[in-house]
């Protein structure tokens, strides 16, 4: 593991749902043991807490106000927390290892940008062929 100072944080989302296949039993094995991993990376200084989210929510747009999200429009996101890595790829191999994997959850592991946002540089909300907006 690199020196702690030398770290990137990268924010870890959980997606998904349970798998139908698995017992109420064995999907509270998972999270108990998810609970001892997450504690353990944690005193190790490799992971930062983040929540579970509510089911409930708001999209808002510019069209407005909506409920949702919808588990049957788009991919359902559990919660979240933070990784401290030296790069995407560790961060990832510890993702590799929750034990939440084994009954239908996925993660989406993400680098945390430095800077602030701007029109002039490519960033996740930039379209990859963005023109000047003429």
């Amino acid at each position: 593991m690199n020196d702690l100072t030398s770290l990137s944080e990268y924010l870890v989302i959980s997606r998904g749902q349970w798998s139908k296949d698995r017992t109420r039993e064995e999907i509270q094995r998972a999270i108990d043991d998810f609970y001892r991993w997450h504690d353990r990376l944690v005193s190790q200084g490799v992971m930062k807490s983040g929540q579970r989210l509510a089911r409930e929510a708001k999209i808002v747009s510019s069209s407005g106000v909506t409920d949702g999200p919808f588990a049957e429009g788009k991919e359902v996101v559990g919660g979240y927390w933070f990784f401290l890595a030296g790069s995407l790829a560790e961060a990832a191999a510890l993702a590799a290892q929750n034990p939440c994997l084994a009954c239908g959850l996925t993660y989406e592991v993400r680098p945390i940008e430095e800077e602030r946002a701007s029109a002039f540089k490519l960033s996740s909300e930039m379209p990859e062929n963005f023109g000047d907006g003429k």
